[in-house]
């Protein structure tokens, strides 16, 4: 009898150590992502190829505005890495909620409908709209209004960017809106004809040209600010994470505050063309979408 009851305590004990075996493998599964970062000591970072937010450097390095205030941030946070995945603009946010990216950062607008999809954290830069045309502006075009009413003007803008809904809001035909993957490609369009004038961002606009140094293109000097929805179109870039990474938003948005008191945002920006007029000032991402 004792022999038998030595063994049922030993067979119990076996089977309690397994189960507290796989009870720690199943642990590492139940953290959040916040959680499992600071434990790898990375995370995996989305972008899209759109020199000044999100870039490879000529070194292959990922670089930019947004990808370098999520540095800072993310390393006071105690995650020192950040694995880039780079991606068509369109697939960022299903990239990042098919789990394949563990945050965004590539200067993305925060608009209600994204943020439908994904987490924003606070406003790291604000940046207003440009146009860039062949040189002399052939068409005369100063203005969403001027791209509207003209019968055949074409505009090119980038896949899944928030100037294709600010062009549809502005009465802008869609079969003359060209939409393209990249920046290289939509200069292409512009010197080959498929369109009249290039729509993007002011820092994404001068850095382009910068690069291209083509004197057969030109950025429109008096273009006006277009007004959407009763409000002007500049917008407000941020991080973007999924919804129930939430926990992340918050620790992220702590560091971020902190080094916008410091004006260690400012320092981190300046070299990619931003200065204190695009600095977001005290704006929240519930202002942003009251």
């Amino acid at each position: 009898m004792k022999k038998k009851t030595g063994r049922k305590i030993l067979i119990a004990g076996i089977l309690f150590a397994l189960i507290l075996a796989i009870s720690g493998c199943g642990g590492s599964e139940e953290l959040t992502t916040l959680e499992k970062a600071k434990r790898d000591g990375y995370v995996t970072v989305g972008f899209h190829n759109e020199d000044p937010y999100a870039y490879e450097d000529s070194n292959g390095v990922l670089t930019g505005q947004a990808v370098e205030v999520a540095r800072a941030v993310l390393k006071n946070m105690g995650i020192d890495e950040m694995k880039g995945v780079l991606t068509e603009f369109g697939s960022l946010i299903p990239g990042l909620n098919a789990g394949r990216l563990d945050i965004i950062t590539a200067g993305m607008y925060i608009t209600p409908e994204r943020a439908e999809q994904v987490s924003f954290a606070n406003p790291d830069m604000t940046v207003g709209e440009a146009l860039v045309v062949k040189k002399g502006n052939p068409l005369n075009l100063k203005s969403y209004e001027d791209i509207v009413n003209h019968e055949t003007a074409k505009v090119v803008i980038l896949s899944g960017v928030i100037e294709n809904d600010y062009l549809i809001k502005s009465g802008m035909p869609e079969d003359r809106i060209v939409n393209v993957p990249d920046v290289a490609s939509a200069l292409s369009a512009l010197r080959t004809g498929r369109a009249d004038v290039w729509n993007a961002t002011s820092p994404t606009v001068q850095a382009a040209l910068d690069s291209a140094n083509d004197s057969d293109l030109e950025r429109v000097s008096d273009f006006e600010q277009p007004i959407i929805d009763g409000k002007s179109a500049a917008g407000y870039g941020a991080a973007a994470f999924r919804k129930e990474d939430q926990d992340f938003v918050d620790a992220f948005n702590v560091e971020l505050e902190k080094i916008k008191e410091s004006g260690e945002l400012l320092e981190i920006i300046k070299p990619f063309g931003f200065g204190k007029s695009e600095l977001p000032g005290d704006v929240t991402v519930e202002d942003l979408l009251k």
